[in-house]
């Protein structure tokens, strides 16, 4: 099959990608080039599909979006239309596989007037307002949490679980030989401008007590990363217990993960996901302004586990991490889960099992 992959979670839909591969299908990804408008660096999406020499059609989607670039976002609507209905003409895909997100919006509403079949998935506790959209041209929805099943039709609907990379179980080496603990911080696939400054700030306190990795993201807006290296370079002998990378790769994160004693990131689905099924410690950071409240309801996930604490933005802004990284840190044998979690693990065959079953 000549199968379409689009969406806003690219590192669930990069898993599933490379196992239709693998089954000899031909699949050809509409992405984001760039993670944001008047970004010059290419998004973390771009470089991993394209490293793994698929196809890669940039649409330049639009959405509602009031706080950030409104009128860009707007009148990018139609452009993503436009560019989603060319591609398609071009490529005449057998089916769409969408991963929800405003840019999936336009290409599956587009396969439906040309009469191609789409499939989505849902990776968040609830639904968010394009999927609930993207669902209605939909032959299946997909969902990661038992949760989001009461926002889509049942005939239509499958727990699958969330697609995750196998690398995150695979060990490695811990990166520092040292009895400190380690700490991994990030802030999604493109990092947290916020985040960041927040451990810029205290960035000398924590290397008395910890090691830091730290993926910054790779965003030209803010610079991020070569504020890091600055900071790296003022910090004298510690610095050799500070990591910072503009993003890390597949081929890294199982190592990344292995060597963290706890994390302190967003609450993305994916993010909240793995740090499931690794029983991984975690302050989350959710978006205060993610559709829905969603991070907010993902990260409440991983606290009933009793794997979480969850740090608010304002108090984050307020000057909280530190003080919370010590806390945590202190009571940490109590955020250690021993029970099973709830999670399937076998999402990605599922998913592939009902894309092909859909192809006969």
């Amino acid at each position: 099959m000549k199968i379409v992959i689009c969406g806003g979670h690219h590192n669930s839909a990069l898993v599933v990608a490379e196992k239709l591969l693998s089954k000899g299908h031909q699949i050809f990804w509409f992405g984001h080039k760039y993670s944001m408008i008047g970004d010059k660096n290419p998004s973390a999406e771009f470089l991993e599909v394209t490293q793994k020499k698929i196809p890669f059609i940039e649409i330049k989607a639009g959405k509602f979006q009031p706080w950030f670039h409104f009128w860009q976002y707007f009148f990018r609507i139609p452009i993503g239309f436009s560019q989603s209905l060319i591609a398609l003409l071009k490529i005449k895909p057998d089916l769409i596989v969408s991963f929800g997100g405003y840019l999936a919006l336009p290409v599956v509403i587009c396969g439906w007037a040309l009469g191609v079949p789409s499939v989505t998935h849902e990776q968040t506790t609830i639904s968010g307002l394009a999927n609930k959209i993207i669902a209605r041209f939909c032959k299946k929805i997909f969902v990661s949490f038992s949760s989001s099943l009461a926002y889509f039709p049942k005939n239509k609907s499958v727990l699958t679980g969330l697609p995750v990379r196998k690398e995150i179980f695979k060990k490695g080496a811990r990166l520092f030989n040292n009895s400190k603990e380690t700490i991994y911080i990030f802030g999604g696939k493109q990092g947290s401008h916020v985040l960041n400054k927040a451990v810029f700030a205290i960035l000398p306190q924590l290397l008395e007590n910890f090691n830091i990795i730290h993926q910054c993201g790779s965003t030209s807006l803010f610079n991020d990363f070569n504020k890091a290296e600055q900071q790296k370079c003022s910090v004298g002998e510690k610095k050799d217990n500070y990591l910072v990378k503009e993003y890390f790769f597949d081929s890294e994160i199982g190592q990344i993960y292995n060597s963290a004693d706890f994390v302190v990131s967003r609450a993305g689905a994916h993010t909240v996901y793995e740090l499931g099924l690794l029983k991984k410690p975690a302050i989350l950071i959710p978006i205060p302004w993610s559709t829905g409240n969603e991070q907010q309801k993902n990260a409440e996930t991983l606290v009933s586990f009793g794997l979480a604490k969850i740090l608010p933005q304002e108090d984050l802004e307020k000057g909280e991490l530190f003080r919370t990284i010590q806390d945590f840190s202190q009571d940490l044998k109590n955020y250690r889960s021993q029970r099973s979690l709830p999670l399937p693990t076998d999402a990605t065959e599922t998913i592939v099992k009902e894309i092909e079953k859909l192809g006969k």
